[in-house]
């Protein structure tokens, strides 16, 4: 069988092709196509694969969130409960900037649908989810009428209370596709069945509103790859680190945003297993920013609905949790008018790029600082393409630095410095902020320019060691075929703790678990290929958001019911750092997430080669800073693709391959694992 993954990203598509039989392994970078990223995958796929027989083709892509972040959707309508037109505009007591008067609000000054495309009905269901005023049938045809003649695409149905019931927008669907068949229709219940209106409206409103473009683009992609004669089985990667059909990605778009980075978060998990690690930061940096996730012996971090934001929204939909920074390759260095050095988060982006590329820019980015400090060489191209030219970094860094009475080199260390410093507080934000101790978590970094700064992150924040994979810079890639189909299926119960009875959630289990079993069995999954997990939401009485608790597998009874609860003090107490044993608890929610395994990428293995003389390829100097100091030291370029398993590299050294460079600081040691990893131990040997 031969397995692809493709990463579309906004500079570069990213394949890697694996053969199961004969383990033969293609790796390839090319520029995207942003016209229609779909040409350039299947080139990128088609030179992978040559005229090999393609079976599997997990895809990663970056649609739905550009058209949402460039607020690039379509018309979009909205079908709503009568006097509940304005829930989207008026939104939560919050705002971005409590004290501004000048401040935008992305949900009013950007919003996903205009006022006058928004349309009630009379319907009522109430919290419990009984009817008390039924569907009015024909104001639901009429604004389905208006909003074609108004030239809407996507028509959005989000009635009060249907996370409940939801038989008022299913029925309101059905009209709307009689008297509107070329509407994409969105059900907020379908979306996200929970409480919380403006949220679950908003969720909607976004699947509304990427919905055609989205749809558009799965239906392109399909018949190319058919045009081409790569017959695969196509599955999308989505938000939650699961794949999905392509039927399912296109009906429910907004579950792909973020899903490039949570390809990444995976393959970080994929790369630390395989070597034995457990705890892991994993840290993707590319030309624009740097991804953060977490990864610890019990699970992936999700987001919870308190900090899933995308643009400005809230995205009630699972995520899984990645923290992104603006500190990337292309991040610009710059004084501010407050005379502050400054590093990001605004990028030159693939075009014009940084200075040292040659293409018109001029100011100094994080690249050409790289370039002048000596870790990249002028002599070896990046991504196999792009050509240095040194003269324009320190020309562009000679600008920067001469009022500041800094020499070129020292503004690169000064750049270098503070975009460290920026990655390194994105990471505290997800470890000591909420309670974890980094220096009990590995590094594992990737990305076209992770590993160039991983060793001079991870020492300012007390990491033990750092993994670099085999293939840094197409980790995302890889990450796409570490996954597997999943299903996230809930249902809002509302329960206090005494009001629990095991057989009344062993009753809606059931029940979930059957339909997420329709799921895998529609999308041709095996019985033995299918797993289930139960959670439960929790929370204190009087809390205002949920901690998820895992759920014994079986029948419940009073005993699990009980564990249950001594899981939620527990996880309270590892989150916010205490726990009220006494209280009173509510179950919020119960969930099941139902997996379906794919095809995986296995773990590498390179030959065992202890000697890496014959690795180097040149013995230079490169400036670090010592002891507060910048100073020129000698530094061993190495050939990563002549690396054996078993070679030690001591610092300082770089490591070129045709993705990615890796840095290795004065004081660190680096070690070439069986699987082709590098393991660069931060304070040397131990």
């Amino acid at each position: 069988m031969r397995i692809t993954g493709v990463d579309v990203g906004g500079t570069h598509t990213d394949i890697i092709a694996f053969d199961t039989a004969s383990g033969e392994i293609a790796v390839h970078k090319i520029p995207s196509t942003p016209h229609d990223h779909s040409v350039g995958l299947v080139d990128g796929v088609s030179a992978a694969v040559g005229d090999g027989h393609l079976d599997f083709l997990a895809h990663g892509t970056t649609i739905a969130t550009n058209a949402l972040l460039q607020h690039d959707g379509a018309p979009t309508g909205l079908i709503t409960t009568a006097g509940f037109r304005d829930i989207l505009h008026i939104a939560r007591h919050q705002r971005p900037l409590h004290y501004s008067i000048r401040q935008q609000i992305p949900w009013q000054d950007q919003a996903l649908i205009k006022r006058r495309h928004r349309k009630v009905v009379r319907e009522r269901v109430d919290s419990r989810g009984d009817v008390l005023t039924p569907l009015d049938e024909d104001a639901v045809r009429e604004a389905a009428v208006q909003l074609a003649e108004q030239g809407v695409e996507s028509v959005v149905i989000a009635f009060l209370n249907s996370y409940r019931n939801p038989e008022h927008e299913l029925r309101a669907a059905e009209l709307v596709h009689e008297v509107f068949p070329a509407a994409f229709v969105t059900t907020s219940s379908g979306v996200s069945p929970q409480f919380r209106e403006y949220e679950r409206f908003t969720a909607a409103a976004v699947n509304g509103f990427v919905g055609p473009t989205v749809q558009r683009y799965i239906d392109k992609l399909g018949s190319r790859l058919a045009a081409a004669g790569l017959d695969a089985e196509l599955r999308i990667m989505r938000s939650n680190g699961g794949a999905a059909t392509p039927r399912f990605a296109a009906d429910y778009p907004v579950t792909l945003l973020m899903s490039g980075p949570a390809a990444g978060v995976l393959a970080g998990a994929h790369v630390g297993n395989a070597c034995g690690r457990e705890n892991l930061v994993t840290f993707d940096v590319g030309g624009t920013s740097a991804d953060i996730g977490i990864v610890t012996g019990r699970a992936i971090m999700e987001s919870s609905p308190r900090d899933t934001w995308i643009a400005g929204l809230p995205i009630v939909v699972p995520m899984i949790d990645v923290h992104t920074v603006g500190a990337g390759g292309g991040s610009v260095a710059y004084v501010d008018n407050g005379g502050a050095f400054r590093v990001g988060p605004r990028s030159a982006g693939a075009a014009p790029g940084p200075a040292c590329y040659g293409q018109g820019g001029t100011e100094p980015t994080v690249t050409d600082a790289n370039l002048v400090l000596g870790r990249l060489r002028a002599d070896r191209t990046l991504a196999g393409s792009t050509s240095l030219r040194p003269e324009l970094a320190v020309a562009a860094l000679r600008t920067l630095g001469a009022p500041l009475g800094m020499t070129p080199e020292q503004t690169a260390a000064g750049v270098l410095t503070i975009v460290n410093h920026n990655m390194a507080n994105a990471i505290r934000t997800r470890t000591i902020q909420k309670g974890k101790d980094p220096r009990t978590f590995t590094l594992v970094a990737f990305g076209g320019a992770g590993p160039l700064h991983a060793a001079e992150v991870a020492a300012s924040l007390g990491l033990p060691e750092v993994l670099v994979p085999l293939y840094p810079g197409i980790t995302s890639a890889m990450g796409l075929l570490a996954s597997d189909l999943k299903y996230d299926l809930l249902r809002t119960m509302f329960l206090l703790g005494d009001e629990v009875r095991g057989a009344e959630l062993d009753t809606v289990f059931t029940a979930l678990d059957a339909e997420a079993r329709e799921h895998l069995v529609a999308d041709g999954v095996a019985d033995e290929d299918m797993s289930f997990e139960r959670y439960a939401d929790c929370r204190y009485l009087g809390q205002g958001y949920e901690l998820r608790v895992p759920l014994d597998d079986g029948m419940l009874d009073a005993e699990a019911v009980s564990r249950c609860w001594k899981r939620f003090h527990q996880l309270h107490a590892e989150e916010y750092g205490h726990a009220f044993p006494d209280s009173p608890i509510e179950l919020i929610n119960v969930r099941v997430i139902a997996r379906g395994r794919l095809p995986k990428l296995p773990a590498f293995s390179v030959d065992a080669d202890p000697d890496a003389a014959e690795a180097v390829v040149a013995t230079d100097t490169a400036l670090f800073k010592v002891d507060d100091e910048l100073r020129e030291l000698p530094t061993t370029f190495y050939e990563r693709s002549k690396l054996g398993a078993g070679a030690t590299l001591e610092g300082p050294a770089v490591v070129l391959q045709m993705d990615s460079t890796t840095v290795i600081p004065p004081g660190t040691q680096a070690e070439v694992l069986d699987t082709g990893d590098i393991l660069i131990r931060i304070g040397g040997k131990r």
